[in-house]
């Protein structure tokens, strides 16, 4: 493959500037928007394993996020449909702007980062409020394909090349700027994976944790044990909302419960939602246990799509006499940069 370079077509120069200052406040986001892509590329795949247009072997479907402080990298894996160079070309060099003076006119109307993002297709530039420099290593499942190797600086120039990557699948990888080191904390990361990404319906991975097992006998005759790595996963692939409520029992709907809102007494019950119309809807609201003397506590509904966590500030979504509920609400027809006023008209 021979090494290119080009500009990346947005119809103006001051795109990055832009996604810098304006979505700050919210930078957060880009880790979900990215492993979010990550969870949709490896679900690609299994479509097309099912519809008989990939015939090599899945694997085990998993995203790894993993962080280099010394190296002050951030870098999203998966083992999805990758992508060739000419998609490369077609879906991260051809940003749908159709000019500077239409994106600040709909940003007026925003009423923060998700809507942003979401209206425009940037949920991938995202990377770049906390990067100065962003790379992508991918190689397609398509049969014949050579892997490909994308780096941006910020600017609206790329340099694209032949890569290194031997097995399907996508790496981005973040090279975090100075003004968001905080990233490079562990704790950091963790709370916003625990935050977006704890229901995901494929496998994130975040670093290993060390467990204890079976080693034979010491001297005595006692058991020894030896500490081992293993893959932290920290999410739930199939929570209790995405079953059917025949699947079960009383006990998962209390420990769910007991997982969202530790430290609280059982509800009095619940109600398991599955709507189809007019729009598609899931969930599991819990009805609590409510004392006199004491105030109702807010933002204890939280609202997904398609498991990604999206916000609980639902004051504008659901009616007023519903606010003392607690629970999930997930509709795959909600786009991650909902906002609040949209939702509320599709549930009026």
């Amino acid at each position: 493959m021979v090494q290119e370079k080009g500009t990346i077509s947005i119809h103006t120069e001051n795109i990055f500037p832009i996604i810098k200052k304006f979505l700050y406040s919210d930078h957060e986001i880009f880790l979900r928007e990215l492993v979010s892509n990550a969870v949709d590329a490896i679900q690609k795949a299994k479509r097309l394993v099912s519809l008989g247009q990939f015939q090599g072997e899945l694997g085990e479907p998993l995203v790894q996020v993993k962080l280099d402080a010394d190296a002050q990298t951030i870098t999203i894996s998966d083992n999805g449909i990758g992508m060739t160079a000419e998609e490369i070309k077609k879906y991260i060099n051809q940003v749908a702007f159709s000019g500077a003076s239409e994106f600040l006119e709909k940003f007026k109307e925003a009423k923060d980062a998700n809507e942003i993002i979401g209206q425009f297709g940037l949920g991938f530039y995202s990377a770049f409020m906390v990067a100065d420099k962003v790379e992508i290593n991918t190689l397609s499942y398509q049969q014949g394909a050579e892997p490909a190797r994308w780096v941006c600086d910020g600017s609206t120039t790329f340099e694209l090349s032949e890569g290194s990557r031997t097995e399907r699948g996508t790496d981005i990888v973040l090279y975090i700027n100075e003004e968001n080191k905080d990233f490079l904390e562990n704790h950091k990361l963790q709370s916003i994976l625990d935050k977006y990404a704890k229901f995901l319906p494929v496998p994130v991975q975040f670093g290993t944790k060390t467990e204890s097992e079976p080693d034979g006998e010491d001297e005595e005759g006692k058991p020894k044990y030896k500490e081992v790595e293993t893959p932290n996963i920290i999410n739930t692939v199939k929570p209790i909302w995405t079953k059917a409520p025949s699947e079960l029992k009383d006990e998962d709907y209390l420990n769910f419960y007991k997982e969202l809102y530790p430290f609280t007494e059982d509800p009095l019950f619940w109600i398991h939602l599955n709507v189809d119309y007019p729009f598609n809807l899931t969930g599991v609201l819990y009805f609590p246990k409510i004392k006199n003397d004491v105030e109702i506590q807010r933002n204890k509904i939280k609202l997904f799509s398609r498991q990604v966590f999206i916000t609980d500030d639902v004051k504008d979504i659901v009616p007023e006499f519903l606010m003392l509920l607690h629970g999930v609400i997930d509709s795959p027809d909600i786009p991650l940069n909902v906002s609040r006023s949209f939702y509320r008209q599709m549930v009026m």
